[in-house]
């Protein structure tokens, strides 16, 4: 059990960045300066900024060969990712750069502002087989400094010229900001978008997902898809036991009056570093039953934080599982909430322009 050297970091969800990584990260050299101790005396400063690196890969499309997933390519135009929900499964991709998977996941960020131009020269290469392209699969392309950057955006405006299907997974209502592209898109049958919600209670997301748009926010940004007429998707994820999922029928009740009519949930996954910070942020806000949760968690899993195997890593086990899944199938059936699948069209695709060059016929 963690012992809590301090008061909860306000408006961030992991509670700090001393966990202990599969990578080694570098410490500092311990000389007995009074700044060796600070923290331990004080707790970590209250209040940290933002930082954001521009990245310049030379490729953006990530392929991936996983079987328990329903889509082969994906771009990330971030790495970090600022809403900081503390149960995010992509913090440990920090620890590959020197970062840790606590606090630098969710202050110090990178971009890639290139990621649009990137992605027109690989659509436009010959050989090229449209299948759809996954957006938010690891950080969120809405996070807040897509307001600056808009790099999400210019990626749908390539996919939009090339016809080419995208999906979008996010948490933020700003997934409306680019309404006018999203019609347009789903005119063709270009585009699905899905948005999760993890609980109903705005205090306690906020200090589950503390920069994520409140979730009054998102079953509205739900409402708005749907009613343009964009494939829309709510993901209940995660279900944390004992802390979220007392709402899993309102949730489902309320995105079905909203116009949604696909709807799905993910248990808590707890891979590598992202079990202890989960651990500690379960000390720091709900420590009377922090070790309840855990038990649970276990039990689902087979003794374990975490099943890292392929389709079990989504599909928990034993009584806890069971419960979940059946009080989900019958919320689905009181709202009248059926199997939906998106089916995108890939034969629509053309190769875009590049460097003003015109296609080829």
């Amino acid at each position: 059990m963690f012992h809590v050297k301090h008061s909860p970091i306000k408006g961030r969800g992991a509670q700090s960045a001393d966990v202990s990584s599969r990578f080694g990260l570098a410490a500092r050299e311990v000389d007995g300066d009074w700044r060796d101790h600070v923290e331990t005396l004080d707790g970590p400063p209250i209040k940290l900024r933002t930082t954001v690196i521009e990245e310049r890969p030379k490729s953006i499309l990530t392929f991936n060969q996983s079987p328990d997933v329903p889509f082969d390519r994906s771009i990330n135009a971030y790495r970090g990712c600022e809403h900081g929900c503390v149960y995010c499964f992509a913090r440990p991709t920090h620890a590959y750069h020197d970062l840790s998977p606590g606090l630098d996941f969710e202050t110090r960020l990178f971009a890639k502002p290139d990621a649009a131009k990137l992605l027109r020269a690989t659509l436009a290469k010959r050989g090229y087989v449209p299948k759809p392209i996954a957006l938010g699969t690891n950080t969120d392309p809405y996070q807040p400094i897509e307001r600056d950057y808009r790099i999400t955006r210019a990626i749908l405006e390539v996919c939009l010229e090339a016809r080419h299907p995208v999906t979008i997974t996010t948490k933020s209502d700003r997934v409306l900001h680019d309404a006018d592209l999203l019609i347009e898109l789903a005119r063709q049958k270009l585009v699905a978008v899905a948005i999760s919600v993890t609980s109903l209670d705005p205090v306690l997301s906020g200090k589950l997902e503390p920069r994520c748009a409140a979730p009054a926010r998102r079953v509205t940004a739900l409402g708005k898809l749907a009613e343009i007429g964009v494939p829309v998707h709510c993901s209940i994820s995660p279900i944390i036991p004992a802390i979220t999922d007392d709402v899993i029928e309102d949730i489902v009740s309320l995105v079905a009056q909203s116009g949604v009519q696909s709807v799905n949930w993910i248990p808590l996954r707890l891979p590598h570093e992202v079990a202890p910070l989960f651990r500690e942020w379960l000390a720091v806000h709900y420590p009377d039953r922090a070790g309840k949760v855990m038990s649970i968690v276990r039990e689902m899993r087979g003794g374990r934080d975490n099943d890292p195997n392929f389709h079990s890593r989504f599909n928990p086990q034993g009584v806890w599982a069971d419960l979940i899944r059946a009080r989900f199938k019958l919320a689905c059936r009181r709202a009248g909430i059926g199997k939906t699948r998106f089916e995108l069209d890939c034969s629509r695709f053309r190769a875009p322009e590049v460097d003003g060059q015109l296609r080829l016929i």
